[in-house]
């Protein structure tokens, strides 16, 4: 008997117009200790399904037909008493939002403590002990129990969301997206940590996701799913390293490889099915390049074994159509003819020295004695240039000063100290002389649309805003209007002039956001993680079109990102940014395959791979970065950093040239060969750190009851 199985269930959502069909007839069963992946684009069904399995669905939300057995036991007919019992103690569950999911006006302490009595009747002692042993477990400080969620990290907040699914040892942990929006460093962390876990507790994962690398390296098994619809199930190596159905193949293709550069990312043109009406034919047809007139005829049923099923009238042309689909132009995007990279020009921006500095709040009595004020060095240092044509990618952890760089260079924010030149001459100057004509230069793209567009304007209005500001002619505003958003890939523009952003999908609304960046043809265009939101399909795609503006209109770009993989596809250059300074600077390919800074080579590691024949070793960097009010003496990475002397937290390294002298890395000891010395010494952290969480659960006995 299964743990968990899932038999033809059929969920509609009801609206004021028509019933939605969220999932259609979809089976799977996950057995005890197994891994299972839902992975799919946005939309796709994933979280209703996770959700039906919790009994929380939304209250327009209905299970027409199917069956959800746990344990044997049919769920689908609990009553909300009997799903208390349910939840928490046999079936736990890890939300996305760790920030959105925990109470902030309480502890986290009193909130797992909370979970644990609701289910068991145990003495707070225990409970308090229990709290603390799961914190360890997670590898957060047992002495933290008592803080609020505003003082962890983002990736300790996860951490602390991990620990309160794990309290009760749960049969089964759902994690929906646990890892969306983090970077890849605390991703990987989780993830490890996550596995770990399970095994020890001997529990079974439903994990959902569209990181096609994180279901393929954790996963036993998985369900493609799209408009409701599983595509393709099985094994997953089986699924990943051979598919049969072409969503899958174009799911995967679109994965960003750090080692692919300067190639198009592929695609899946199109968007999801409205499912207002039951799908009639195959439900991927629309936007899939391989389809036929017996497409439209039947959605087509999964046809295959236990270990591998598809969904596809021609999964016996499954070697052709894997061939074809690695192809760019098979999803209809163009290849350029020369594919030798970007011809770039003149520097347009240029820092040297950059600095700013936060000053931080003191208490009154500090204030009355004078002391001396204390800052956090966003940004600390930064020497780099961006030229015509070019784009630099940037990157490193949350907090490491690359957002404050990037709002400081586009002077949203002024600097503490240091130089900025824009086309040779200082920023203050330009601002000081006509305000309004650099910021028709400079241009700025968010990672949320939201935080630009407004959302009772129409896209018509929200493009052609930032022209009225500039006193362009009505008659040019409309002509430049249809031409951006017709080249950030909105065609017909008519379709989507008029339109809201709440109409919009999420990949629509951040093309708006780049064409109202776009409309004033501006020099410099920074985006400050643009697609780290967006399923690989949409991320693939702003790749695509910032690529192309930078080599048609020859603009520079700065991209701002914690995904090496993604920045290794669009960047000519990649400075790694870590608290507040540039570590390794040089052309993308020569710093992805040759890494010098340890920071650097952590982060290349830390990226997932879609190919699950690659057994990829995990760089799990030790600690969390160092306080930026506080910081390290010498290097700022020393603390963290496997190769640490005494000379690196005395002294602090400049950056030295390697290769042709455009690749620098501030280290003393730069890398030479990554896995005989860093993977091999962070692989003996991990095993000794392993050993002693075996040792601290064999000492404590989960929490009894009384």
């Amino acid at each position: 008997m299964s743990l968990l199985e899932v038999d033809d269930v059929k969920i509609t959502y009801r609206t004021p117009d028509k019933d939605v069909h969220a999932v259609n007839n979809v089976s799977f069963s996950i057995e005890e200790g197994d891994n299972y992946g839902l992975v799919g684009e946005s939309g796709s069904g994933k979280s209703t399904l996770a959700k039906s399995v919790l009994g929380l669905l939304d209250d327009n939300g209905e299970i027409r037909s199917g069956s959800i057995t746990f344990n044997g036991r049919e769920l689908t007919n609990l009553s909300e008493r009997e799903w208390r019992d349910v939840r928490w103690e046999e079936i736990a569950y890890i939300p996305q939002s760790a920030m959105d999911s925990l109470d902030p006006v309480m502890t986290v302490g009193e909130q797992i403590r909370e979970a644990i009595h609701t289910h068991k009747d145990v003495t707070d002692a225990a409970a308090n002990e229990r709290v603390e042993e799961v914190f360890d477990i997670v590898g957060l400080d047992p002495g933290r129990t008592e803080d609020y969620p505003h003082e962890f990290s983002g990736g300790m907040r996860q951490r602390v969301t991990i620990a309160m699914a794990l309290v009760l040892d749960p049969d089964l942990i759902i994690a929906d997206e646990p890892t969306t929006g983090l970077d890849v460093i605390v991703q990987d962390k989780i993830v490890q940590k996550l596995m770990e876990i399970q095994e020890e507790i001997d529990s079974s994962l439903l994990l959902i996701t569209h990181e096609v690398g994180v279901v393929a390296e954790t996963c036993d098994e998985v369900s493609v799913l799209y408009g409701g619809k599983v595509m393709e199930q099985g094994k997953t190596f089986d699924v990943f390293n051979d598919p049969h159905n072409p969503y899958t193949m174009g799911l995967k293709n679109a994965f960003p490889e750090v080692d692919e550069f300067d190639e198009n990312a592929i695609s899946i043109p199109g968007s999801l099915p409205d499912l207002v009406e039951e799908p009639t034919g195959c439900v991927f047809r629309n936007r899939c390049p391989f389809a036929t007139e017996e497409c439209e005829s039947a959605h087509p049923p999964l046809v295959g074994d236990e270990d591998q099923a598809s969904a596809c009238y021609y999964n016996d042309r499954a070697d052709e159509l894997q061939e074809r689909a690695a192809d760019p132009e098979t999803w209809g995007i163009d290849v350029p003819e020369d594919d030798e990279g970007s011809d770039v020009g003149e520097v347009i921006v240029e820092t040297d020295g950059l600095e700013k500095w936060f000053e931080q709040s003191q208490s009154i009595v500090a204030d009355l004695l004078g002391g001396e004020p204390n800052y956090v060095k966003a940004v600390n240092g930064v020497d780099l240039d961006i030229r015509e044509g070019e784009i630099l990618g940037i990157a490193g952890e949350s907090g490491c000063g690359k957002s404050t760089l990037a709002e400081v260079v586009s002077a949203l924010q002024s600097q503490t100290g240091g130089d900025i030149l824009f086309e040779g001459r200082p920023v203050d100057d330009l601002l000081d002389e006509d305000t309004k004509q650099f910021r028709s230069k400079v241009q700025f793209i968010f990672q949320d649309p939201f935080d630009s567009l407004n959302p009772r304007q129409r896209v018509r209005a929200a493009v052609s805003e930032p022209l009225k500001v500039q006193g362009v002619e009505p008659e040019e505003i409309e002509r430049r209007v249809r031409q951006t958003v017709s080249d950030v890939g909105l065609n017909p523009p008519e379709k989507y002039l008029d339109k809201h952003p709440d109409q919009l999908s999420g990949g629509e609304r951040q093309r708006v956001a780049i064409a109202q960046a776009l409309v004033l043809d501006p020099r410099l265009l920074i985006c400050d993680e643009p697609a780290s939101m967006l399923d690989v399909s949409l991320k693939a795609n702003i790749l695509n079109i910032l690529r192309e503006m930078a080599d048609e209109r020859d603009i520079g770009i700065a991209y701002i990102s914690h995904d090496l993989a993604s920045l290794s596809q669009i960047a000519d250059r990649l400075a790694v940014m870590y608290l507040g300074r540039v570590v390794e600077t040089g052309p993308t390919e020569e710093v992805v395959e040759n890494p010098k800074h340890p920071y650097a080579a952590s982060l290349l590691e830390a990226s997932p791979r879609a190919d699950p024949s690659i057994d990829r070793q995990r760089v799990l960097l030790p600690g969390e970065p160092p306080n930026p009010v506080d910081l390290p003496g010498g290097c700022n990475f020393a603390p963290r950093c496997p190769k640490a002397t005494d000379k690196c937290r005395q002294e602090d390294p400049a950056r030295s040239e390697f290769a042709d002298g455009d690749h620098e890395a501030a280290c003393f000891y730069p890398v030479e060969d990554i896995e005989s010395e860093l993977l091999a010494r962070y692989a003996r952290e991990r095993e000794q750190a392993d050993r002693e969480s075996a040792a601290n659960i064999a000492e404590h006995e989960p929490a009894t009851e009384t």
